[in-house]
């Protein structure tokens, strides 16, 4: 399962949810259902039937079954997931943030930054986390610091200080 996209909380007084959206576009996230709605709390069932718009900051989505803003809000830091077979394979030279997950990182000198942790999105550039000896943070930009992914080889080379 893929995370899409994660809900904000609610949005006027008719149970509509801002949702922030991982897609590319971001409205895209409508095209993968159904999803796996996860809560807060850690609870899981599907959703079907979303329907949502682009609003003035992100998305705006109404649920089945969320009526008012009480029902919406207590959905505030929901996950939304699909399968990977709902969404299309990437094309040459895009991945998805998942694919890169476990990959070594090393940068242009060889020296050996541990593995990607995670990534994130800044809302300027997104952001490669690596660990090892300790956690680096490097700005998933290519070709000024990301060099090279290389999935046979399962390494991202990168063009980054080791003492940075």
């Amino acid at each position: 399962m893929l995370l899409l996209g994660r809900v904000h909380g609610a949005f006027g007084i008719r149970g509509e949810l801002k949702l922030e959206s991982f897609t590319d576009p971001e409205t895209a996230i409508f095209r993968y259902q159904p999803w796996l709605l996860r809560d807060a709390q850690g609870r899981e069932r599907e959703l079907t039937g979303v329907r949502g718009r682009e609003g003035g900051k992100g998305l705006v989505a109404t649920f089945p079954g969320i009526d008012d803003r009480d029902s919406a809000e207590a959905l505030r830091g929901a996950e939304l997931y699909a399968p990977r077979s709902a969404l299309p394979p990437p094309r040459p030279g895009e991945y998805y943030w998942v694919d890169l997950e476990g990959l070594r990182v090393v940068n242009v000198e060889g020296a050996d930054f541990g593995t990607v942790s995670h990534l994130f999105s800044t809302g300027a550039n997104d952001v490669l986390v690596a660990r090892g000896d300790r956690e680096r943070m490097i700005p998933f930009l290519e070709p000024d610091y990301i060099r090279s992914v290389d999935f046979d080889a399962g390494v991202v080379t990168v063009d980054w200080d080791a003492d940075f």
